[in-house]
């Protein structure tokens, strides 16, 4: 049954709220070194596979709106430095693993990943293939994220070459009043291309970034731009919600504050882009997250199998997630370990010949029984509290019986069902899910400073 946007509820639960790429969230991670998330790497086993998360910062040209760590340069050569260190990073973290662990899952993101030219991206390749187990099997997911504007689409059959079988072409929308207003000029001309290019060259999936709730965006405009998208007929979808939060991102400082859409504007345009989506046979995959009713992460969602991690929705639960380059996280085994958030301090830790952890958190016992109750919520709308008992060694409405009363709540509203022996999310719970998953979360409440608006 497909999700319900009800829009009532949706304006009524929208607070401040984690996207649970991870549990706990990195605003619990604390000043660290790296010994315990090298002890972690040191323990993983001899055939369990990884996936690798390489961060790129740079970026030609700075959207207002963006607020990943990137660094702004037009001049390639500053790349040159920052790969010195990347890929002794690579060796670094390579030293401490034992065995055959092939690499399923490979993620570039940035910042822009393209703004590597093919030189420096074969450079990279010829380090990931020499202190990691690259495969070149059907089921291997190594993905990039592209910006069209950056990015000829000869290169993209290099790309393909090199490996990657999988794309995030960043669009956010194609008004020009919105997009001047974002810095942000990008044709509908040279996105198809790089989209047509990638189906030439035998991409597997194609996903297109969206964002509402950004200045000078209107329904009639965005409906526009969905329609466009549409047309080119990406795989894979993801609508993200604006988050206008200048005081902790300077470049948002550019955007003017009356200019982005009140809250009942934002409603609207994600209710008008989901309806869209449903009518062109796309379906919630989980938060944010929409594709065609064929795709493996529908079908992993429907056999148990989907799991959620910092790049998303994924089908590749079973790997351990190995971050490189400043601000990356990784997570392996108990330990989270985040790199330094400034090239200055990631250099340093690396020339230092140290790995360049600065921030990070081992789980309890007790994180990893929450965890898993946020995970399997994000990923199957349901958990058998049976199972789940026999897993954690727990009697589940013992441990969590303090939820029992907002989970009564949230069923008189429609947004689940639950029992002694289970909890179901409902099609009208599903685009809340974020709001359902808080109610277990033991570290953040609605109001932890840095999360923005579930809406």
């Amino acid at each position: 049954m497909k999700a319900q946007f009800a829009a009532d509820l949706i304006t009524k639960y929208n607070v401040n709220g984690a996207r649970y790429t991870s549990y706990p969230t990195a605003n619990v991670f604390h000043a660290t070194d790296a010994s315990q998330y090298v002890d972690q790497l040191q323990q993983v086993a001899p055939n369990k596979p990884l996936s690798l998360y390489v961060h790129v910062p740079f970026c030609a040209t700075i959207c207002y709106y963006c607020a990943c760590n990137k660094i702004n340069t037009g001049n390639r050569k500053h790349a040159e430095a920052y790969l010195d260190r990347l890929i002794e990073e690579m060796r670094l973290q390579a030293t401490h693993l034992h065995g055959d662990h092939k690499v399923e899952q490979l993620h570039f993101g940035g910042g822009t990943p393209t703004f590597l030219d093919e030189a420096q991206f074969e450079r990279v390749f010829a380090a990931l293939n020499q202190h990691f187990q690259l495969i070149d099997a059907d089921f291997r997911d190594y993905s990039i994220e592209i910006d069209p504007r950056a990015l000829e689409p000869s290169r993209i059959e290099h790309l393909a070459n090199l490996g990657f079988n999988r794309m995030s072409v960043g669009v956010q929308d194609f008004d020009p009043a919105v997009q001047v207003a974002v810095n942000r000029i990008q044709s509908e001309a040279e996105t198809e291309a790089v989209v047509n290019a990638a189906r030439a060259n035998g991409f597997q999936s194609i996903n297109v970034d969206l964002i509402y709730g950004l200045p000078l965006q209107s329904a009639a405009g965005f409906k526009r731009t969905i329609e466009r998208v549409l047309k080119l007929d990406p795989d894979r979808i993801s609508m993200y919600n604006y988050a206008h939060l200048p005081e902790r991102f300077k470049t948002q400082r550019q955007i003017r504050s009356e200019d982005i859409p009140d809250a009942n504007t934002k409603l609207k345009l994600m209710g008008s882009a989901i309806e869209m989506f449903n009518q062109a046979g796309y379906e919630l995959v989980g938060m944010d997250h929409f594709a065609k009713n064929t795709d493996g992460l529908l079908q992993a969602r429907a056999n148990g199998t989907l799991h959620r991690n910092f790049q998303g929705y994924t089908t590749h639960g079973n790997c351990e997630l190995i971050a490189m380059g400043v601000s990356a996280i990784s997570k392996v085994g108990r330990a989270y370990a985040q790199n330094a958030k400034t090239l200055d301090e990631y250099y340093a830790a690396i020339d230092a010949g140290a790995l360049a952890t600065d921030r990070g958190y081992n789980l309890t016992d007790d994180d990893i029984v929450v965890a898993d109750v946020i995970q399997q919520l994000m990923c199957t709308y349901e958990l058998d509290v049976a199972t789940f008992d026999r897993t954690h060694g727990i009697e589940f409405w013992r441990y969590f019986e303090h939820v029992w009363p907002t989970l009564t709540n949230m069923a008189a509203e429609g947004l689940l069902q639950f029992d002694e022996q289970h909890i179901h999310i409902t099609p009208k719970g599903r685009f809340l899910i974020r709001n359902i998953c808080m109610v277990f979360d033991a570290h953040v409440t609605p109001q932890t400073r840095g999360f923005s608006k579930t809406l």
